[in-house]
């Protein structure tokens, strides 16, 4: 299956955090690296004011694993990277999400897939629709679409910073 997950950081040294993240998610079976989205800085959404700005990027995989082992594989490694669950939106040191599991739809208290919020962030579209401009949300529409719906002024291309390929 095809799996998408979204990475942010606004907290301490934030490019090496995200290739730390993907360095780390590849580390073990069951998930294969397909390729990263370019890098952007983004302006932080809802959550508290006085944010610094996250770097955000999109990382699209194969997997053999079943979504709830691919969410507890994404927040060991939130843990592993000093994530700290204080506030809701608020800043941290790593966000790993997951968007999308193949076309799994799935609502249940710890994993909504795909991901609730993912269709209306540009933070997310944007990096996505680069790495990936066929790429559709399960039942909400083509990415490339849904970005043309949304403000991209707080996203911006980092091209000074690109993430490697996993060991």
């Amino acid at each position: 299956m095809k799996v998408v997950l979204a990475l942010g950081s606004n907290l301490g040294p934030r490019f090496q955090t995200l290739q730390g993240a993907v360095d780390t998610l590849f580390d073990a079976p069951g998930l294969e690296f397909v390729q990263a989205s370019p890098v952007y800085e983004t302006d932080p959404v809802g959550g508290p004011p006085g944010q610094k700005p996250y770097l955000n990027a999109i990382v699209i995989a194969e997997t053999t694993l079943q979504p709830r082992t691919l969410l507890e594989r994404a927040q060991s490694v939130e843990n592993a990277f000093g994530r700290v669950r204080a506030e809701r939106w608020g800043p941290r040191t790593l966000d790993v999400d997951l968007i999308v599991v193949g076309d799994t739809v799935c609502e249940e208290p710890e994993l909504t897939l795909p991901h609730p919020l993912a269709h209306e962030r540009a933070f997310v579209l944007v990096p996505w629709a680069q790495a990936d401009p066929d790429a559709v949300v399960p039942g909400r529409g083509r990415v490339t679409e849904l970005l043309a719906a949304l403000d991209q002024q707080g996203v911006r291309l980092r091209d000074d910073l690109k993430l490697q390929r996993p060991d």
